[in-house]
């Protein structure tokens, strides 16, 4: 028996159980506030709609059989189709098929831009570059471990490239445009202080 209540337990402690368990109850509230909503304020629009028929929906029967008690018709001992319950269903459905619709497209939408602001967020990572972290003893799951190492290395790349761009500048050779245009200012400077 004790086994019994302990897998009982672990059952009901389960994450979906448990979301499975508020869904049922929301749903209930939910189907309730759509009900009202439905009997409160579409029915009587569609009667008011539907004005030039004696009751509107409530009075939409189609009788099979009827009983008459005291000269009128007794709905409790007729035979008959409902057809204002079946077209309020409807409408109740339709609702809450909207509705739903309405949350899963949001919901739908916002996981998107979470994602897409989570992958910005994220430093892309080549295999060579975990073989690299790895080798440097940075732990690749650790995101502020990897944030900090790639900002280090994009550092001494971009001071590596200043460094061979300064270089580069020192070394090179003038073109001879250049020479030339050297070598006209000295002979204007040796013109003017003669």
């Amino acid at each position: 028996m004790k086994k019994f209540w302990s897998e009982f337990k672990t059952f009901i402690m389960r994450g979906n159980i448990l979301d499975m368990a508020i869904g049922v109850i929301i749903g209930g509230a939910f189907s309730a506030i759509v009900t009202a909503f439905t009997n409160g304020i579409i029915m009587p629009l569609v009667n008011l709609a539907l004005s030039g028929s004696e009751g509107g929906l409530d009075s939409a029967y189609t009788f099979l059989k009827k009983v008459y008690v005291d000269g009128e018709i007794s709905l409790e001992k007729s035979i008959y189709i409902d057809w204002g319950a079946f077209i309020t269903a409807i409408l109740n459905f339709l609702i809450i098929a909207l509705t739903l619709f309405i949350i899963i497209k949001v919901a739908m939408a916002s996981s998107k831009m979470l994602h897409k602001a989570q992958s910005e967020l994220k430093p892309k990572i080549s295999k060579a570059e975990k073989k690299e972290m790895k080798a440097a003893g940075v732990n690749v799951h650790d995101k502020a471990a990897v944030k900090a190492y790639m900002d280090a290395k994009a550092k001494a790349a971009a001071e590596a490239e200043a460094k061979a761009a300064a270089e580069a500048e020192a070394n090179r050779k003038p073109t001879t445009e250049e020479l030339l245009g050297e070598i006209v200012e000295l002979l204007k400077k040796e013109k003017k202080s003669k």
